[in-house]
């Protein structure tokens, strides 16, 4: 008796180039973020710290870009978290070893793996959630804990500094140290932040909104390193806000959600 044939392999549908380029998006970013630790490891800073921004800026328009040409699917998804783990986990923590924590001896590469194992874990946690039961819509506007591409900009805060004021702080294993455990514990914290997905623009803010936008892109090309700083600490100072905004939330839709009090009879 002659054995059952085996099954055939499923060929790979084909697909329109327009759904492909989010992942193309993506692969950029990857190339990006391995470009910053080539960059890294020949002592070329500022072109290592570029590559990571371009990772994030691609980053944060592969997504964005797949919802408006319906392009989004499951393989996108994981090919985002390996590129993010890649760009935003391990590059940095290469980066700042190299730059500053070799001096640190063991200490230092430990913190460095403390950051990688904790964005790990944040990326981990973010694709288990979308796979869970669906959020209310409000929630939606909020990260939990800091999302991987800002949490490279923070940690890499000391290097982006150190641009414009010198080595003899920023670049010190103590200063990076407490970037590195502090941007750790915010990844893999419960911290709510804002997403900017769903960010609503109002009629009488689009004019200004697009003269702050081209504003900003005059001051990145005249003083970049400032104007990334700035930018920075300005998302800094937005998380206590969040977290505030996001509390206001939750207290109204448990408002809403509660039934009103029987009158005693």
């Amino acid at each position: 008796m002659n054995p059952p044939p085996a099954p055939r392999r499923k060929r790979l549908q084909g697909l329109s180039f327009n759904r492909m380029i989010p992942n193309i998006m993506t692969l950029l970013a990857l190339c990006a973020g391995i470009t910053a630790v080539r960059y890294g490891l020949a002592d070329q800073w500022e072109k290592a710290a570029l590559a990571i921004l371009v990772a994030a800026i691609l980053d944060g328009l592969d997504g964005r870009v797949a919802r408006l040409l319906k392009g989004t699917s499951k393989f996108g998804a994981e090919l985002d978290s390996l590129s993010d783990f890649i760009s935003f986990g391990v590059a940095p923590t290469l980066m700042l070893y190299v730059w500053s924590m070799q001096g640190a001896g063991r200490f230092g590469w430990i913190l460095v793996l403390l950051y990688a194992v904790c964005c790990a874990l944040r990326l981990a946690r973010f694709n288990t959630a979308l796979e869970e039961h669906a959020m209310p819509p409000w929630a939606y506007n909020f990260f939990s804990g800091t999302p991987a591409p800002a949490a490279a900009g923070l940690v890499l805060l000391p290097m982006i500094l150190s641009f414009q004021v010198g080595d003899d702080i920023f670049r010190r294993p103590e200063v990076v140290s407490i970037f590195l455990v502090a941007v750790s514990v915010l990844m893999v914290s419960r911290i709510p932040t804002f997403s900017f997905k769903k960010f609503h623009v109002t009629g009488p803010w689009i004019l200004p909104l697009m003269v702050i936008v081209g504003l900003l892109a005059a001051l990145m090309v005249s003083a970049p390193w400032l104007t990334l700083s700035l930018i920075i600490v300005a998302y800094m100072v937005s998380i206590p806000f969040s977290i505030r905004a996001f509390g206001i939330l939750k207290k109204k839709a448990n408002e809403r959600n509660t039934p009103p009090a029987s009158t005693p009879g």
